[in-house]
Formats: C-alpha cells, sequence, structure tokens
C-alpha cells in the first residue's frame, strides 16, 4: 500500500463571496497517488482564522462544511489538512467574504415615559463579530431625525438613552450598524422601529401681568405665572427678565412678582416650570411708559473762577411739578446732598471742582440727569524761570535746558518760552514745563522769558528775563620763558603761560616734569595770558616745564614742554679759570726749581 499526498486544495461553493443569509459550502479536496487499487481512510480538518471549526474521517477524497446560513461571523480565513497513513499536507489559505449584515433588533426599556425623563435604548447585531458602529435614531413627525453614534470594540450590542422634551408626545425610535470590512464600509438594514408614548407632567405655563402688559410708570406692577401639574412635589417656577431671576416657588403652583413699575421693567419676561429633567416656558413682553424724562442740569459756566458765583438749574421737559434736589458726586462715587431745590447758587472754590447732578421725583419714581463736570480757576502766580543745573550759564556746544514754575494755578497751565521776542515752544502741563535750547552761539546773552496762564480769566503772567553767559572753553594753550633754553646759576627767569580763546576767570598751572607731576606755580587771572617770575634758578631747576589752563567749562588745555638748562655764570667761571691758571704757574715754578737743584 504506497500512496502519496500530491496536493490538498480548498474552495467555496457558489463562490468565496457571498450575501449575508445565503447557503455556502467549504470543499476540501485531497488528490492521491497509489500504487494499487485500496481504500485509505482521510482525516479532513478545516480550520478558520487558525481555529478548528469543522472535521470527518473519510474513504472519499473531498470533504464538504456546509453552512446552510451565511453570517457576517462566518468571513475569514479558511484552510484544509488531510491526514491519511500517518502522511499529512495542508492547503493553501482561502478568503471567504459574507457580504451585508444581519439586520439589528432595537428593544427600549419603558414604552410610555414622562417628559423630562430619558428613553433607555439596545441594539443588538445578532451574530456579528465586533468592532461595530451602532446609529440609534430618534424620530418625531415634521421633524429632522436625532442621531447618535456608538462605537463597540469588544461587544456585538450597545446601549444609549435619549432625553424626553418638551413638545414630544409620540416618539419612535431605530437603529442600524456599520463596520469596515477589506476597507469598504457595510451598512445594516434598519431594526424594528419601537414606538414611544410621553406623556406631560405638568402644562405649559401661563403668564399674566396686571393690570395690563401696557403700564405707565409709577404703577404698581404685578406679574402671575401658573400651570396646572399632575404631581406638585418638586416643581419649581422661575421668572426671569433678561436671563435675571426675579423670583421663584418650589412645590407650588402659582408665582407672583409685584413691584412698582420704572422704564427699566420694560422688556420680555420668561416664566420657566421645571420637574426633574423636564422644562416648559412662557415669554411675555411688558411695555411701560415713560411718566416723565429725565432732569436736564443746566450751569450758568462750566469753567469759573475762583471765588466767582456758579449758578445750577435743574429742569424736566414739558414738565414742572417734581420735588427737585442737587447732588455733588465725590471722588469715592458716592453722591453728597446739596439742596432740595430746582436752583442752586453758591461761591465756588477750587475744592468745588467735580460732577453735579439733579434729581426729579414724582410718585416715588426718581430719575437722574446726566452729569455735569465743573472745573474752579485758581489764577496762575507768576513764573520763575532758570536754569535746570542751577548757574545761568552755559559752555558752548552744550545744550540748555530751562524750567519755567508756576507755584500756584489750577492746571492744565499752559508755558510759553522766549528767546529775545521769538517764541521757542508752548506746553502744557500741571505746574512746570522745561524748554531745552541746543542752538547755543558765542555770542547768545539769552534773554529768555516764560509766559503761564491757565483757564482763569485773569492776564497772563510772564517770569522776569533771564540772561545766560555763555562760556568758551580754552583753547591752544603755549608755554615760554625768557631767557629761552639757558639760563645762568642765580639769574632769574620770566614763564609766560597764554591759551588763543577762552572766557575770564582763567585758571592757569605750571608744572616741572619729575618722577610726579610737580605744581610749581598757580594762579587764576581775568586775562588770557600770565607772567611769572622766578628770581633765582638754580642747578636743580633745570628740567621740563609745561602749563595747564582751564575755566568753568571744566576742560583742560595742556601746552608743549619746554626744556630749561641752569648753567655757570661768568663770574663762576673766571675763579675757576684763574685757580686754573695758578696751579699751572705752581708747576711750572716747581719744576724749573727742581732742574736748578738737580744742576747744582
Amino acid at each position: 500500500q504506497v500512496f502519496t499526498i500530491n496536493t490538498v486544495e480548498i474552495k467555496a461553493l457558489p463562490s468565496a463571496k457571498v450575501k449575508n443569509g445565503a447557503p455556502m459550502s467549504i470543499i476540501c479536496h485531497a488528490d492521491i497517488s497509489k500504487i494499487n487499487d485500496f481504500q485509505l481512510r482521510h482525516n479532513f480538518t478545516i480550520f478558520k482564522n487558525g481555529k478548528l471549526v469543522f472535521t470527518i474521517s473519510s474513504y472519499k477524497g473531498e470533504a464538504q462544511y456546509g453552512i446552510p446560513v451565511a453570517r457576517s461571523s462566518d468571513t475569514g480565513d479558511y484552510e484544509c489538512t488531510v491526514e491519511a497513513g500517518g502522511k499529512m499536507k495542508s492547503s493553501n489559505s482561502l478568503h471567504v467574504w459574507v457580504t451585508g449584515m444581519t439586520k439589528p433588533i432595537l428593544t427600549a426599556e419603558k414604552k410610555e415615559v414622562l417628559e423630562g425623563e430619558v428613553v433607555k435604548l439596545r441594539c443588538e447585531l445578532p451574530e456579528e463579530e465586533p468592532p461595530l458602529n451602532f446609529f440609534f435614531r430618534k424620530i418625531k413627525m415634521n421633524s429632522t431625525p436625532k442621531e447618535k453614534r456608538v462605537t463597540e470594540q469588544y461587544r456585538n450590542f450597545s446601549t444609549t438613552e435619549f432625553a424626553v422634551e418638551d413638545g414630544d408626545n409620540i416618539l419612535h425610535f431605530d437603529c442600524f450598524g456599520r463596520r469596515y470590512v477589506n476597507l469598504e464600509l457595510e451598512t445594516s438594514e434598519p431594526s424594528n422601529r419601537t414606538l414611544v408614548t410621553v406623556k406631560e407632567p405638568f402644562i405649559k405655563p401661563t403668564l399674566n401681568a396686571k393690570p395690563s402688559s401696557n403700564i405707565t410708570e409709577g404703577d404698581r406692577m404685578q406679574i402671575e405665572c401658573s400651570t396646572v401639574v399632575a404631581r406638585i412635589r418638586g416643581i419649581e417656577i422661575i421668572l426671569q427678565k433678561n436671563k435675571t431671576i426675579l423670583n421663584s416657588v418650589q412645590d407650588e403652583k402659582l408665582l407672583r412678582y409685584s413691584t412698582v413699575a420704572t422704564l427699566e421693567d420694560s422688556g420680555e419676561y420668561l416664566c420657566k416650570v421645571e420637574q426633574g429633567r423636564a422644562s416648559k416656558t412662557t415669554k411675555l413682553n411688558v411695555i411701560v411708559a415713560e411718566l416723565f424724562p429725565k432732569p436736564v442740569l443746566t450751569a450758568s459756566a462750566f469753567k469759573v473762577d475762583e471765588n466767582k458765583e456758579l449758578t445750577l438749574s435743574c429742569s424736566i421737559s414739558g414738565f414742572r411739578k417734581a420735588n427737585f434736589s442737587i447732588l455733588r458726586r465725590n471722588s469715592n462715587g458716592d453722591l453728597q446732598w446739596l439742596k432740595n431745590s430746582r436752583n442752586l447758587t453758591m461761591r465756588v472754590f477750587v475744592n468745588n471742582t467735580g460732577s453735579y447732578v439733579c434729581r426729579a421725583e414724582v410718585r416715588g419714581i426718581i430719575k437722574e440727569s446726566k452729569p455735569v463736570w465743573i472745573n474752579v480757576y485758581a489764577p496762575v502766580s507768576k513764573p520763575t524761570l532758570s536754569v535746570v543745573s542751577g548757574l545761568p550759564e552755559v559752555v558752548l556746544g552744550k545744550p540748555l535746558w530751562l524750567i519755567c514754575r508756576s507755584v500756584m494755578g489750577t492746571p492744565p497751565i499752559t508755558f510759553t518760552f522766549y528767546k529775545g521776542n521769538e517764541v521757542k515752544k508752548i506746553v502744557v502741563n500741571d505746574t512746570y514745563a522745561t524748554f531745552l535750547d541746543e542752538n547755543i552761539t558765542r555770542n547768545d546773552r539769552g534773554g529768555y522769558k516764560c509766559d503761564a496762564k491757565n483757564h482763569h480769566s485773569s492776564a497772563m503772567k510772564t517770569s522776569n528775563i533771564l540772561n545766560i553767559t555763555v562760556i568758551v572753553p580754552t583753547r591752544n594753550a603755549s608755554l615760554g620763558s625768557n631767557p629761552y633754553g639757558e639760563v645762568e646759576d642765580g639769574s632769574g627767569t620770566v614763564f609766560l603761560c597764554a591759551v588763543k580763546e577762552g572766557s575770564w576767570p582763567i585758571h592757569f598751572k605750571i608744572f616741572k616734569k619729575t618722577d610726579r607731576e610737580d605744581l610749581v606755580y598757580e594762579t587764576s587771572e581775568n586775562a588770557d595770558r600770565i607772567l611769572w617770575r622766578k628770581e633765582v634758578m638754580k642747578r636743580e631747576d633745570t628740567g621740563t616745564y609745561y602749563c595747564i589752563a582751564s575755566n568753568r567749562a571744566n576742560v583742560d588745555v595742556k601746552s608743549q614742554p619746554i626744556t630749561i638748562s641752569v648753567i655757570l655764570a661768568a663770574w663762576q667761571k673766571g675763579i675757576i679759570a684763574a685757580f686754573i691758571l695758578i696751579l699751572i704757574a705752581g708747576s711750572i715754578a716747581l719744576t724749573l726749581w727742581w732742574f736748578l737743584v738737580k744742576k747744582k
């Protein structure tokens, strides 16, 4: 009994792609070669996605795995293995695709609910394998269905909830499923449609205004909101205007709200009845007619001189019978009562500057005018003009900063700067202003002044004229001496230190260069040069000299150095020569004497 398994083949009938619900068979065929014709038992095993789904033992060379009703769960990769006489062989893998999905089954927890409750739904796709997408729909008459989507990764059913809203009465619900297979989207047919009826826990509230929804300021207005409720416990009625809650009651069927009507009470009122999740609303538009317009406050002047009279008057257009009062608003925002009258006359001072209003009252309705701002001005004092640095002087080439101050006067103050008769700058500030003059020339004397003026009716005040000294820095210092270069010991020398230009006084210093700079002479003069006479020059005065000049510009200029050599005087040279001649004569006499003695 010699045999060999040539091949094992697997196929699907009618095809590898069938519709959901159709019959399907998986055929496994073994091709075996034998020497003699003998019976051989075959063990067929069919796997789906690696799991055993069918096995049979037969003498035939073919086995069939029948699926009467194909479902999506039958989609997968099938493989067949044949074992015979200790030999085994497997087929290639066959992918079977069952297209379409089963019809889902929808169930509702309740068939009858109250407004404000929720409807709990369960949708199941029998025999389908996750992941699955479930779509639930809430369907009302003459309305677009509301849809919810739920994704289930590990089960073939899902649950969700729909709130029952105001106006819902007869609701229908259904569901369907979707999934992706081989990158294609499959959608099931809709489930059975489930009917849920809705009962009202209470009726839509009734909202009324008494005596009418059209009333006049000062009238008493009463708003009532009521409802009819099946169960009083847990009921709440809320009255709102512009989202502001005006009143509310609980466990009652009627709400009342009463007030004296004002213009601000005009508008839309909303009554809301709530119980659990249920909510119903009713709106009412109320119009409040104006009893009288807002008062108008006028002033005899808005800018008043200190110690002058100010008159404030309050009036209502076309209306005279009212209780008037005039008030002032303090810096902290509080109102300070001044007088119960339509007119107020008072003598004002600077501290009376501020905001004033008037009030009018008719039949308990109080209205306030727009604020009127009153400024009280004290006159400015005579301004003072000075240089910011202090002294009335400026270095040539440097800017000049001036400051104009007015000690007294209510701001804002307008300052005007003049150079000569030319206006240079106008500044509005509180108590002072500054001016920068960058165009300073050698011959400037200034003639600066400033004016100060505010809103007081008095005349403009002018400062005294300020004259400025322009300081020219020293330039080109030079040092000379007489005699120049060599000086006899014991004689005198005159040093001359001069500058080419510079404002007086000028400070001169003469130095001698040593290991340290020795100051040998110093003086200040209202001149551009100085002479220094040194009466006696000594040998130790030999050296290099230079001078430095400066003035209030604080710019030092240094001269080129000169060298002074102190030499011997003429009489000192004669003594030395006579002494040398005596020594020579003595030497000659001594030599002659020595020769004479030797000759004898």
